[in-house]
């Protein structure tokens, strides 16, 4: 398996004594990764210590095989960037971002970009500061595809996009990872975006990884068990992993929803979304 990205022991502290690992990753090539949890969880925190933005306490980051630090220039030039709420100065318009990036890129391609502007509705002359904020995340996606990466790295990048344009937008990253060189990291808390296109989810919270697995495999296998109070009290705490008490009802979450059921045949086992995933298992009671 090649891997775009590979984290070792990493290590992130702030005075504020939250605490970013320590973790290591791999980021295979050829797919999209997506990050979620909650805010504050460490999602922007361990984006930017990729992107070398931060400086970290302890730790290795390799992208394409080389490190962040020594290789900033080299590896900078296959890396799109969409950071949330950071951008060009509110009083560039299109045509002034254009003539920037082909200062910074060797690889800007003018015609693609103008050719993005041009299906996501941009104007060019409009400066940033009279664009919607939806007219605002195109523009930068734009911006990020404009000089033909290798890596994408987005935070955010559908937040206020309609959701035709949503669609849209999640098409194109889907054609960027077509030909298996291309890769994403992709955060965001629009989960239903990544159980469209992700091939992998990493679930982060309180700068931990609490999950690092296949869509297929969470979406397919995971699920909540709903029972009243009585039946509770009759499941095995070993077959569930966290759950959230109701008033009248209990909702359990599952890894192996195929076994629950069969072994539990008169409680209804729903199937999962992402987001119940995160609730249940940030804000639900643990087994131990």
């Amino acid at each position: 398996m090649n891997k775009t990205i590979e984290i070792k022991n990493l290590i992130k502290r702030y005075d504020s004594n939250f605490q970013l690992g320590e973790l290591s990753l791999d980021i295979p090539s050829g797919e999209i990764i997506g990050l979620i949890g909650e805010n504050g969880a460490g999602k922007t925190t361990l984006i930017k210590s990729i992107l070398g933005i931060l400086q970290v306490n302890k730790g290795e980051i390799k992208i394409f095989g080389n490190d962040t630090i020594k290789n900033a220039a080299k590896i900078k030039e296959d890396i799109g960037v969409v950071l949330d709420n950071t951008f060009f100065p509110e009083i560039l318009n299109a045509k002034d971002i254009d003539s920037i990036m082909k200062s910074i890129y060797q690889s800007w391609d003018s015609k693609l970009y103008y050719d993005y502007l041009k299906n996501f509705d941009i104007p060019v002359d409009s400066i940033i500061k009279k664009l919607s904020k939806g007219m605002r995340k195109k523009l930068e996606i734009a911006t990020a595809l404009a000089h033909h990466p290798k890596l994408l790295v987005l935070d955010e990048p559908t937040s206020g996009l309609d959701p035709v344009v949503r669609n849209e937008v999640l098409d194109i990253f889907l054609k960027f990872i077509e030909d298996d060189e291309h890769t994403i990291l992709f955060s965001t808390h629009i989960t239903s975006d990544l159980e469209h296109i992700a091939d992998e989810i990493i679930f982060i919270d309180d700068g931990k990884v609490l999950l690092n697995k296949s869509r297929d495999d969470i979406l397919d296998n995971y699920g909540i068990l709903k029972c009243n109070l009585d039946e509770f009290a009759k499941i095995d705490k070993s077959d569930y992993i966290a759950y959230k008490k109701n008033k009248y009802s209990y909702d359990i979450l599952v890894s192996d929803r195929n076994k629950v059921s069969k072994k539990y045949k008169n409680m209804v086992v729903d199937k999962i979304t992402l987001e119940d995933l995160m609730v249940l298992m940030i804000k639900g009671d643990k087994t131990c």
